[in-house]
């Protein structure tokens, strides 16, 4: 496939659509940024190379140019010097340059239109190029955006189903309950006691009383 062919066939248009179907569109663009990049360097070939044929028949057609005229203006001296077979061989010489003068300037014509046609192109490759690369840029910006979005996303996809707030109120309804059980448990516990245990309970209390009241007072007489 030509390389201008190819670049017919594959307009930035198409590209654009064909990136924006990729699963990595940022892979895709690169492939595609350097696949240009080779083409463009064959087209930069292809064209010099026109360029070349077209500046060698424009010398060719100038150098017979020139020598067209030299042979006229020698017809002319021949003539005023009255040498007619001279001027007779000028003229010949300068039908035969003219000739191909009109044959180069033919080749020329055709060589510069198509060389202009190829240059053209190029530069419409280097535009395309160009606009591609910003457009891997901004690109590069929208995926990565894309991908961050996609995973705050995702994240918070499974935090809304188990959130810690709903796991947090678990927790205090659970402590609440355990709360609840222990104050009813300590009621079931003072409920429990029998009456010969408060009773012994007041007389531990008061024995205990009745030992301190004895020692404030023995250190009461000593300091008297």
């Amino acid at each position: 496939m030509s390389i201008f062919k190819r670049l017919r066939d594959l307009t930035l248009s198409n590209v654009y659509s064909l990136i924006e179907k990729a699963e990595d569109p940022v892979k895709l663009t690169d492939q595609y940024i350097r696949d240009m990049q080779e083409d463009l360097e064959d087209a930069e070939k292809a064209v010099a190379a026109q360029i070349a044929i077209e500046k060698k028949f424009k010398q060719l057609y100038e150098e017979q140019e020139a020598l067209v005229k030299k042979r006229e203006e020698q017809a002319h001296t021949a003539v005023q010097m009255q040498n007619i077979e001279l001027a007779r061989r000028a003229l010949e010489e300068k039908k035969a340059a003219e000739a191909k003068m009109n044959e180069y300037k033919t080749s020329f014509d055709q060589n510069k239109a198509s060389a202009d046609n190829l240059r053209s192109k190029l530069e419409e490759m280097r535009r395309q190029l160009t606009e591609l690369k910003n457009k891997r840029e901004t690109l590069v910006a929208r995926y990565q955006a894309a991908k961050a979005q996609a995973e705050i996303n995702k994240s918070m996809a499974g935090f809304s189903s188990d959130t810690a707030v709903s796991g947090m109120k678990r927790m205090e309804e659970k402590m609440l309950q355990m709360e609840a059980q222990a104050e009813a448990s300590n009621e079931m516990s003072s409920k429990g006691k029998s009456l010969d245990d408060e009773f012994a309970a007041l007389g531990k209390d008061k024995a205990v009383e009745d030992e301190l009241a004895a020692l404030m007072k023995k250190y009461e007489n000593k300091d008297q």
